[in-house]
């Protein structure tokens, strides 16, 4: 069922139409407004466009780093699965040989 939830990002009201949780949406509302105030503290004189892009490509940052650091974990978890399966295999292969 589609919704409509108000958020507040950096001062400013918006509303969200969708399906989403609202308690998820305003999570995401105040991670975006987080991060605008982060750079808002080093940047006097930034406009809100220039902050919400800075914000934007840092939060794009963010989540390029988290799927590089899941493939990766995903691959050394495949890497030892398949070296368990080694092992067991070779452990099975004199008692598969009675």
């Amino acid at each position: 069922m589609t919704k409509t939830i108000e958020v507040e990002i950096y001062g400013q009201r918006y509303v969200v139409t969708g399906e989403a949780d609202e308690e998820y949406v305003k999570r995401c509302a105040n991670y975006v407004d987080t991060q605008i105030r982060v750079l808002a503290q080093g940047m006097k004189a930034a406009t809100r466009a220039k902050l919400a892009v800075l914000a934007a490509l840092n939060i794009a940052h963010q989540l390029f780093q988290a799927e590089r650091t899941r493939q990766e974990g995903d691959a050394e978890l495949e890497r030892r699965t398949l070296s368990l399966v080694e092992s067991i295999e070779e452990q099975l292969e004199p008692v598969r040989k009675r």
